[in-house]
């Protein structure tokens, strides 16, 4: 039987990669199922063999705690450097995002607030 051993949804590309790789290279036998083209089904990695499953949980974890390790010493070393990421630089990056999170905040201060408007 099948064991879900990862579940994908929200994993940036570069990790389900970097994962993908590590699985292969111990051997560890495994199958991934895809978000769907809705994004409704359950994107995983699995496992067709249970007895695989606290060695491969042990890689994940040890692989989890070296890729915090590293962006923590990523982000250090920016705040040092003074080169932190802004809120105008995550609007150039991701532009549309950050305009669905203002127009979310607005709409929700705005129906917040409606009410004690309307009281007169």
């Amino acid at each position: 039987m099948a064991i879900r051993l990862y579940n994908l949804r929200g994993v940036p590309d570069d990790e389900a990669e970097e994962m993908r790789q590590l699985l292969q290279e111990t051997d560890i036998d495994f199958y991934e199922t895809p978000p769907g083209n809705w994004g409704i089904s359950a994107p995983a990695f699995w496992l067709r063999d249970e007895a695989e499953l606290e060695r491969a949980k042990r890689l994940i974890d040890s692989y989890q705690a070296q890729r915090a390790a590293s962006a923590q010493e990523q982000r250090r070393r920016l705040q040092q450097e003074g080169r932190q990421q802004t809120i105008f630089d995550a609007f150039k990056n991701e532009p549309l995002k950050m305009i669905i999170y203002v127009l979310a905040a607005l709409v929700v201060l705005y129906l917040s607030t409606k009410p004690f408007i309307d009281m007169n």
